[in-house]
């Protein structure tokens, strides 16, 4: 027996970014898609029981969806303003009783609507901000612990950029080519914070979100191809391509998670990385180094090293020296300061760390690299400290268990 409300869930994950591609690319107006999208589903709710789920649920949806925008449209009192658009979707409408949509069929859509999030005239905060909503399909909590403000702010700043997009009437198309490349570096920023929230999601019960890190590789791929002659598609795509390999062996039979020095080697997904190398190649005759590209040579080192003590991590330090030069966040040197500890010692690490003490004591990624070096420095009774502070800043709750069980181990040693 089918159970229809799983099944709208389901289609609600599966389709949500595709269809909001779909529909706001045909309305020009975000806010219009999300409420039309918003109706569909409930439609959903009240009809699959009775008709039954049908062949193609993201298609069913956006073409309810575009019915229901019509329908809002035509309520409104400007309808002069909207009759442009108005005529569009109806002419849609005629010509396709149900639209067919895949993930294949349409990356264009997605592709367009993260060019309308990242036009130039918003702000860098606001297009990272309104493309995880609305192709990440994050919640506005989510974006705003992302970006550590809070969430009437965030919400406010989601308000403004598609008001912005939809009164300045921003195209939602692919920019014409002398465009692409000053647009590039948002692209590919937005895509890649998408992929880190599929790798690892800041809150919920699960670890990894596969649709969100998928999504964001199609959208990188798809990058490529509209622009094969630049270097930094190519490395982002790589990256991301050498980290997804690892999802299967990223968490354990009960969803717990499993660090990269613990991981089951054989797990990994051989043919991701033998893409991302063919990728990195690639981006490498091509000559320089982009940010996107060392990150990739970073991931690569991981990726092809038969065991986690076969790491090169004087090479990986050397890298990260060089990614510092290029792009100086906290995060990367947060991370340098790790493959300092792991090449020199875990003395060099925390003296690395305790240099962006000032600036990062309050993230738990800090804290946890910290601990981590405090136990191999022999320091326990630290660490637990450490652990602790950084289960206190964290929402994902598989990152709480594991962080849990840490503790746990040392405070037993404590007692040795």
């Amino acid at each position: 027996m089918v159970d229809h409300q799983q099944a709208v869930e389901q289609a609600f994950r599966d389709s949500y970014s595709l269809v909001l591609a779909n529909v706001a690319r045909n309305t020009r107006d975000i806010d219009l898609a999300e409420e039309a999208i918003q109706d569909a589903f409930v439609e959903a709710l009240r009809s699959w029981p009775s008709s039954g789920v049908p062949g193609n649920p993201p298609g069913w949806i956006s073409t309810v969806a575009r019915r229901r925008a019509i329908d809002r449209i035509r309520r409104q009192q400007n309808l002069a303003r909207k009759s442009e658009i108005l005529a569009g979707l109806e002419k849609i409408d005629a010509e396709r009783e149900i639209v067919t949509i895949s993930a294949q069929a349409i990356p264009d859509d997605r592709l367009q609507m993260v060019f309308a999030c990242c036009h130039p005239s918003l702000a860098t905060d606001k297009q990272v901000a309104l493309t995880l909503r609305t192709l990440g399909g994050l919640t506005t909590a989510e974006i705003a612990r992302a970006f550590l403000v809070a969430e009437p702010t965030m919400a406010q700043r989601l308000v403004r950029a598609k008001a912005k997009i939809r009164d300045a009437g921003i195209p939602f198309k692919i920019p014409p080519d002398h465009e692409l490349v000053d647009r590039l570096a948002a692209v590919l920023a937005v895509i890649y914070l998408i992929f880190n929230e599929g790798y690892f999601s800041s809150s919920g019960e699960d670890l990894v979100r596969e649709d969100l890190a998928e999504s964001a590789i199609e959208l990188g791929r798809t990058v490529v191809e509209l622009m094969p002659d630049e270097q930094e598609p190519l490395g982002l795509l790589s990256l991301m391509r050498f980290q997804h390999s690892r999802r299967r062996a990223r968490v354990d039979g009960v969803g717990d998670l499993v660090l990269l020095e613990n991981q089951d080697r054989e797990l990994w997904d051989r043919s991701q990385i033998e893409t991302g190398l063919e990728a990195l190649s690639r981006a490498k005759r091509m000559g320089g180094n982009g940010s996107y590209v060392i990150q990739s040579e970073i991931a690569a080192a991981h990726a092809t090293a038969s065991r986690f003590s076969a790491t090169d991590w004087v090479h990986i330090a050397g890298l990260y020296d060089e990614l510092v030069d290029v792009l100086g966040s906290p995060v990367v040197l947060l991370n340098r300061a790790v493959a300092r500890g792991f090449a020199y010692g875990p003395e060099a690490g925390l003296s690395a760390l305790g240099v962006l003490e000032d600036d990062l004591a309050g993230h738990h990624s800090y804290q946890i690299a910290r601990a981590e070096m405090l136990v191999r420095a022999g320091d326990r009774e630290g660490a637990v400290e450490a652990f602790s502070l950084a289960q206190s800043l964290t929402d994902n709750e598989v990152e709480r268990r594991h962080l849990g069980r840490r503790m746990v181990e040392l405070k037993a040693g404590l007692g040795d």
